[in-house]
């Protein structure tokens, strides 16, 4: 059987966050944490749209998975771009985008932590359902993750952190 534990109790960064209602986005205090016996969490974020977004990066340069904030994202040369959480699509628009990006079916301010993030949006799961959809957001966050500088990498290695993922040959 799961146990259900507080966000506020848990201090391990190997917890995976999960909305308690599976809806809109749940105030901080319903935020909570579901666990095995074990004290070992699943991934909390829709592995079909993921691997949806992958397919769309593939003949993108400098793309590194990462499991993060209990979903999936993907950063190019150091900058995050696109991720997943639960069932949503997470897109980096740009503080320039983030008004015309509100605007579009299904979008919404990103705001896992009870603030909105400027730049940032949530796209609803069911509006990325068709390919076209799903390939507009994704170039968005593309485009813009491309227009800023590559950041260096970091002294300390991390073995958490994959390598870049090479570009497939066409």
């Amino acid at each position: 059987m799961d146990r259900l534990v507080t966000a506020s109790s848990v201090k391990s960064r190997d917890y995976v966050y999960q909305r308690v209602d599976h809806g809109a986005p749940a105030p901080k205090a319903e935020i909570a944490i579901v666990c095995e016996k074990t004290e070992t969490c699943a991934m909390a974020f829709d592995e079909k749209l993921a691997e949806r977004v992958r397919e769309r990066l593939d003949d993108v340069d400098g793309v590194v998975e990462l499991k993060m904030f209990g979903g999936w994202g993907v950063t190019l040369h150091g900058n995050m771009a696109v991720g997943v959480m639960d069932g949503d699509l997470i897109v980096r628009v740009g503080p320039k985008n983030f008004p015309d990006a509100l605007t579009r079916k299904g979008a919404r301010p990103f705001d896992f932590t009870g603030r909105s993030m400027t730049g940032w949006v949530y796209v609803d799961g069911n509006s990325v359902t068709h390919g076209r959809a799903l390939d507009a957001w994704v170039r968005r966050g593309v485009e813009y993750a491309q227009s800023l500088p590559a950041k260096s990498a970091s002294k300390k290695s991390s073995p958490s952190r994959p390598a870049v993922r090479p570009r497939k040959p066409r």
